[in-house]
């Protein structure tokens, strides 16, 4: 029906209320915001997809340490990378934001898939081609001076596509998500 899964933060980045979807064969496309859940990172938008498929959600709960995993997105601008590794753990406990109340919370799958800045809102697929998780955030490792350096350091987070269902569908029904 047109529903775009990403995250929060992707379409809160910019002042401008204008979404625009790019697909992978460039073609520009506008979109709605249907809802947004900042606790779970997670926002839902509705676009004209024409004949294009849509990716399949798989059951993160099946999801195993050692699976095999592509991170897709465009990663530092560089559109359509596709980077793979393993699930290296799952339920991993991460907050992630830029301490402005706008943190969300989520249990992970963690990935050695190269996940940089650009890859948030990509889908983790498995080795059958089935979104198990919503790109979404990164390990920073710790510098001098209180500074962190981001990029891809071996870790990254994707939201398990069991959360990103229930919250879009809870988007879609009521407009809001709710928590327990």
């Amino acid at each position: 029906k047109g529903h775009i899964l990403t995250n929060n933060h992707v379409v809160s980045a910019t002042e401008n209320p204008t979404i625009t979807v790019v697909f992978d064969d460039g073609t520009q496309k506008p979109a709605t915001l249907v809802g947004k859940d900042v606790s779970y990172d997670l926002a839902l938008l509705r676009a004209d997809v024409g004949s294009r498929p849509p990716l399949v959600l798989g059951n993160s709960e099946q999801v195993v340490v050692g699976d095999l995993v592509i991170a897709i997105g465009a990663p530092l601008g560089l559109q359509g990378t596709v980077t793979t590794g393993i699930v290296s753990a799952k339920n991993r406990p991460v907050s992630a934001g830029d301490g402005t109340g706008n943190d969300s919370y989520m249990n992970a799958i963690q990935t050695d898939a190269a996940i940089n800045p650009g890859n948030s809102g990509g889908p983790l697929v498995d080795a059958r081609g089935q979104v198990i998780g919503v790109n979404s955030a990164i390990a920073r490792s710790p510098g001098a001076n209180g500074t962190s350096s981001s990029g891809n350091i071996g870790l990254g987070f994707a939201i398990p596509s069991n959360q990103a269902k229930r919250t879009a569908e809870l988007l879609i029904t009521k407009g809001v998500a709710e928590h327990p």
